[in-house]
């Protein structure tokens, strides 16, 4: 016999409500985190319509007038455009595809195969350490090595291999390569923790299977490690992918010190938009310009989900 449906409904808020006595504590705990992506994420885009207008204090952001895509042609306009562009996303591209892909995965790797916890506990230690510099100061450290007149490069490796000086300030075509390096140097560590977080979490019986059919290391980490954490790697990779336009301000605002003669291969968008930021003062610019890193941003991941929805369904991120 069927239960009337003022019956379920009351059955349903019951069990509604046990629901939220079991799990209130749970609940409580998420509160923090949901209030800190609230206003720190969701409240902020309210603030979007600033992109379309010219900001006038006398008048108010609500009252000023309404410019429409003018904010946005300075950045498809000016003569920089394409520098810029293409420096935010080969820079971008080779970060993700060098540091997030090969070194990052490499070394997480190495991490998983070292049984001795302290020593593996001091090697995640000594490679986060450099995550937690700010690039103030990695700027001094890369100015240690690269300075002219008394860089470590110059004054101790060059001679002992009788090569002559290298004014590196002043010469722009050095500058991806030494970028490079700085953020592998810096993030590396971090972004091998991510996946190797993902690695202890594997069932060791696979190992231990594998192992009795006579499998090696390589065909351990080939065969069961690689193919287990391939979820988070494509995860991680679409939210760097979503991030695509937007370039690490202090690495290339901090690490060249702002050389105006390098600007061909050290000025990004964000570099771009703050030094006119700072000309103008126009936050209807700046905003413009954010917008468009998000709005390609999203349509970035959009497409990169869909690419891997056909793939492995199961991997994609939503």
């Amino acid at each position: 016999m069927q239960a009337a449906p003022s019956t379920i409904k009351k059955r349903n808020r019951v069990e509604g409500s046990g629901m939220a006595k079991k799990y209130s504590s749970l609940i409580l705990m998420t509160l923090p985190g949901v209030l800190y992506l609230f206003i720190n994420n969701y409240l902020p885009m309210l603030g979007t319509f600033i992109a379309f207008k010219n900001i006038n204090y006398t008048k108010g952001i609500f009252h000023s007038d309404w410019v429409g895509f003018k904010n946005f042609e300075f950045l498809f306009k000016s003569q920089d455009a394409f520098i810029i562009t293409r420096n935010t996303l080969l820079y971008n591209g080779t970060f993700i595809i060098v540091n997030n892909l090969i070194i990052a995965l490499l070394v997480a790797l190495l991490l998983n195969e070292i049984k001795n916890r302290f020593a593996r506990n001091l090697y995640q230690s000594i490679m986060l350490l450099p995550f937690l510099i700010s690039f103030s100061i990695v700027g001094y450290i890369v100015l240690a090595f690269f300075s002219i007149e008394h860089g470590f490069i110059n004054k101790v490796i060059f001679p002992f291999l009788h090569i002559q000086p290298i004014e590196w300030y002043l010469e722009s075509k050095y500058w991806p390569y030494i970028l490079v390096i700085v953020n592998t140097w810096k993030y590396v560590g971090y972004s091998s923790l991510i996946y190797f977080a993902a690695m202890i979490g594997i069932n060791q019986e696979y190992y231990e299977a594998a192992r009795m059919d006579g499998a090696n290391r390589w065909l351990q980490m080939t065969k069961i490690t690689l193919p287990l954490i391939r979820p988070v790697v494509i995860v991680v990779v679409l939210i760097l992918i979503g991030r695509i336009f937007y370039a690490d301000f202090g690495m290339f605002f901090q690490v060249p010190l702002n050389t105006g003669i390098l600007f061909s291969t050290t000025n990004v968008i964000d570099t771009y938009v703050y030094r006119a930021l700072l000309v103008t003062g126009d936050i209807g610019m700046s905003s413009a310009a954010g917008l468009y890193q998000s709005t390609v941003g999203f349509v970035l991941v959009i497409i990169a989900n869909m690419l891997v929805r056909k793939w492995d369904k199961e991997s994609a991120l939503f």
